[in-house]
């Protein structure tokens, strides 16, 4: 007998695919509900190969009620990952992302109401962080580390203080201050509380994860608003150069696709978890030019050096790596792949991949709206 019947919105993606066979591996049932929006899945929408042959695939969109409750029947938890994702695109499709992301998880919890569960879990995002923790030469930390337009303008990109010097980067806590910097940002924040708020309101268990930079197999390579080391997997199996904005000086937390999967179980089961927040990601960090220059070692091109674009992407932020304590302490998280391993597998995976390179599609679309500085 099995533990239950989980339900995946977005549950044909990149995660959730992860997800459901980790959850199918522990005993669980599981479907998944999935629009196969042609961005990420191609324009015939077709199941996607990859997608383990004992999930219980329902093709509908998280906006359509009926869909929803269909979805929902005989559930028992729900990971909610349908999203729209992108921190660039956001900026100019805001509809879009604010129809999907915002109205699409306030159907679903409508849809709730009538097809109760015991557990709720939303995937939020580091990006709600905008800047990371920072501190100051005197010790003190500093919350919001927002840079000026002029300041970008100037090239200056590392975040600085009133008199001009430069503050550090610390690991980032869920105790961090919100720092809102995207359309993105804004309806991965709205996601994540909308669910809380139902949670306490109805009495049922949620928990939100807020991802860091999620990356391994099965990433939509030909979409250029995915997970960075995606983007610049596409680029060099075309043998182009990755594009990095700013100096590539920029620091992030990559976590393995395997790592989160764990995570997400591990809320899904751990009782204490209910009505908290937690960091999803590795507890390092890289700059994006050294992963750039990692990948296309591990690729066999290490001439293809990461193209420094020199310019600032409106929405993008300098430092924001996972302080990812409280999710070792309560959830009994812990990281399993190290980046260099994790890397090596994407790199072997990629070599079997095809992929179409629309980074310069999307880098005109930015530069058209004055989206870079």
């Amino acid at each position: 007998m099995g533990k239950g019947r989980i339900l995946i919105t977005g549950g044909a993606g990149f995660i959730g695919s992860h997800l459901a066979d980790r959850l199918l591996d522990q005993g669980y049932d599981v479907r998944a509900l999935d629009a196969l929006v042609p961005q990420v899945h191609g324009s015939d929408r077709r199941r996607p190969e990859y997608l383990h042959r004992d999930v219980e695939l329902q093709i509908g969109d998280v906006r359509d009620r009926d869909a929803v409750l269909r979805a929902l029947d005989g559930v028992d938890a729900v990971f909610h990952f349908a999203a729209a994702v992108g921190v660039g695109q956001s900026m100019y499709e805001i509809a879009q992302y604010t129809s999907v992301n915002n109205f699409g998880t306030a159907v679903l919890l409508e849809a709730l109401l009538k097809r109760p569960v015991g557990r709720l879990i939303v995937a939020s995002s580091m990006s709600l962080y905008g800047e990371g923790l920072y501190r100051t030469r005197t010790g003190a930390l500093r919350m919001n580390a927002d840079r000026s337009r002029a300041q970008l303008q100037r090239g200056e990109w590392e975040p600085v203080d009133e008199t001009g010097a430069p503050l550090e980067p610390l690991p980032t806590p869920e105790s961090k201050t919100p720092a809102l910097h995207s359309i993105y940002a804004l309806s991965k924040y709205d996601q994540e509380q909308l669910c809380l708020i139902f949670g306490r309101a109805y009495q049922v268990p949620t928990v939100a994860l807020r991802f860091f930079n999620v990356y391994g197999t099965r990433q939509a390579l030909s979409n250029p608003y995915t997970g960075v080391l995606a983007i610049f997997g596409s680029r060099l199996i075309n043998r182009a150069r990755p594009l990095v904005f700013e100096d590539g000086l920029q620091r992030r937390d990559f976590v393995h696709v395997s790592d989160v999967a764990q995570a997400c179980q591990r809320a899904l089961e751990t009782p204490a978890a209910a009505g908290e927040v937690f960091n999803v990601g590795s507890g390092r960090s890289f700059t994006i030019r050294e992963v750039a220059a990692q990948l296309s070692g591990c690729l066999g091109v290490p001439e293809l050096r990461a193209e420094l674009a020199g310019k600032y992407r409106v929405g993008d932020v300098r430092h924001c790596f996972a302080d990812i304590t409280r999710a070792k302490q309560v959830l009994g998280y812990r990281p399993e792949i190290a980046f260099e391993e994790g890397l090596a597998e994407l790199a072997e995976w990629l070599r079997g991949q095809v992929a179409v390179d629309r980074v310069s599609q999307m880098r005109a679309e930015l530069e058209a709206r004055g989206l870079t500085v």
